[in-house]
């Protein structure tokens, strides 16, 4: 049977950055190894930034409605079962409930064809002030993760706030209890340990946010932005007049290809190899026309 495995975290938690790391671990090792970009919009950037590792890329993305959506996973895995590798490894998009990676790898056939491995969710060490939805979005990745993986520390010596993590859990029910022995930290990462790190099913209150508006993501292609357009843009953006804008990322082209990855704290601008020119603005309860006015100016 073929290991999958899932990373999971919330929006900017760094996925695709501990992706690349953990990939590169098990090619070394000789594993046979293929990533699926699970993701519920129309354009996965993603693809692009794990090109570099030269393993075998499928994508599943867009889908008119969740169901929609769930089936294309299914079908995806199914034909991926058949070429025999050693491990899969899913990235999901940051507003991932795993109550669907669980519902299709228990089904026929792809139960027959896939052993789940591991289980990872990234936490980014300063994400607080979460709404009822993006908590529930969290805890549904720590409920069944077998490591918790904390990103974005400042200092090696700062510590995650537990009480914050625990006090979401039992926000919906779940009993899961985190301790330090749960954690690892990604500027101290154990590959060898994390390849064992197995996963977890606890229970917890469920909440369907598929079908209403909380989430949602804007596309901007083909736009000749510079990295001063963005910045000024997302100074603008990241206010309440709106709505909960939780991520600005893509690519642009100035002086070569440029990876974009902001939040309302941080700016992380990348050269990359290869890009296209695509900005996407994710968050809740977005104001579209009045973003698109700034995205178009």
């Amino acid at each position: 049977m073929v290991k999958i495995d899932l990373i999971t975290g919330f929006l900017g938690s760094g996925k695709t950055t501990f992706l690349i790391e953990y990939a590169k671990y098990l090619m070394a090792k000789g594993e046979r190894i293929c990533i699926l970009e699970n993701d519920y919009g129309p354009i996965n950037v993603d693809m692009m930034l794990i090109e570099e590792l030269g393993c075998d890329r499928e994508m599943v993305s867009g889908g008119c409605d969740y169901d929609c959506h769930l089936r294309r996973f299914r079908t995806k895995l199914i034909a991926m079962g058949m070429k025999r590798y050693d491990r899969v490894i899913v990235e999901p998009s940051g507003i991932y409930d795993t109550d669907e990676f669980f519902d299709v790898l228990y089904e026929d056939p792809v139960c027959d064809m896939y052993e789940i491995g591991n289980i990872f969710c990234l936490y980014d060490i300063k994400l607080h002030d979460l709404s009822y939805e993006s908590k529930y979005v969290l805890t549904s990745e720590m409920a069944c993760c077998g490591k918790l993986i904390v990103t974005k520390r400042d200092k090696q010596d700062i510590k995650v706030d537990l009480d914050y993590i625990n006090n979401i859990l039992e926000e919906f029910k779940c009993i899961r209890k985190f301790s330090e022995s749960d954690i690892m930290y990604n500027d101290n990462l154990d590959f060898d340990l994390l390849s064992h790190a197995s996963y977890h099913n606890y229970d917890y209150i469920k909440v369907m946010i598929h079908d209403d508006n909380n989430y949602d993501s804007l596309y901007y292609t083909d736009k000749d932005y510079t990295v001063a357009d963005i910045i000024n843009k997302k100074n603008i953006l990241f206010n309440s007049d709106y709505g909960n804008i939780v991520r600005i990322k893509g690519f642009i082209l100035e002086d070569g290809w440029k990876e974009i990855n902001l939040t309302k704290d941080e700016e992380e601008i990348h050269p990359i190899l290869n890009g296209q020119k695509v900005i996407i603005v994710i968050g809740e309860n977005l104001d579209k026309e009045k973003i698109n006015k700034v995205m178009e100016a």
